[in-house]
């Protein structure tokens, strides 16, 4: 029997990290399809828009066939229903991710009874990057290149030097 097994990956992805690719192509050997759920983010206040977070994701990802990008608003669980998912991927760096990533996975199975959620680590190098640091770094001055792909780095370059002469 033949199963398509359709596996969302949920997130901001402001920027998108070098963890977060690497949780993404982990996800394309394991699942038939990956859908990377951008979310619009209305709580929170994003460095980059939601069409460059899409854009970023859908460069850094091009070569992986069985990867697509969308975005979302609302509940997660509706995006997954309405793109009949069976898995959502968490990525999980460190302990203290887990607390959260562990109460998530409860609300989500109470919300999708029929949808797993699977926790995947970043290779080792990629455990310790977070977005938010990435975002810190960058408008410090230091070296976020050594966290993302570089053409994450060069758009995370020019939104820096905008916003700063802004």
């Amino acid at each position: 029997m033949s199963r398509n097994v359709i596996a969302i990956y949920p997130g901001t992805f402001d920027p998108l990290t070098l963890g977060h690719s690497d949780v993404v192509r982990r996800a394309a050997q394991l699942f038939d399809q990956v859908i990377v759920g951008v979310a619009a983010a209305h709580h929170k206040k994003t460095l980059f828009t939601l069409d460059e977070r899409m854009a970023m994701v859908r460069e850094v990802l091009h070569d992986q066939t069985n990867v697509s990008v969308e975005s979302f608003t609302g509940l997660l669980r509706d995006f997954v229903v309405a793109r009949s998912g069976k898995v959502v991927i968490r990525g999980l760096r460190a302990v203290t991710d887990f607390d959260y990533e562990f109460q998530l996975a409860g609300m989500n199975r109470t919300l999708m009874p029929d949808v797993e959620t699977v926790f995947l680590t970043p290779g080792l190098n990629y455990q310790f990057i977070s977005s938010t640091l990435v975002r810190e770094i960058a408008a410090l001055g230091g070296e976020a290149e050594k966290f993302v792909d570089p053409a994450v780095a060069r758009r995370l370059a020019e939104k820096i030097r905008s916003s700063s002469r802004g």
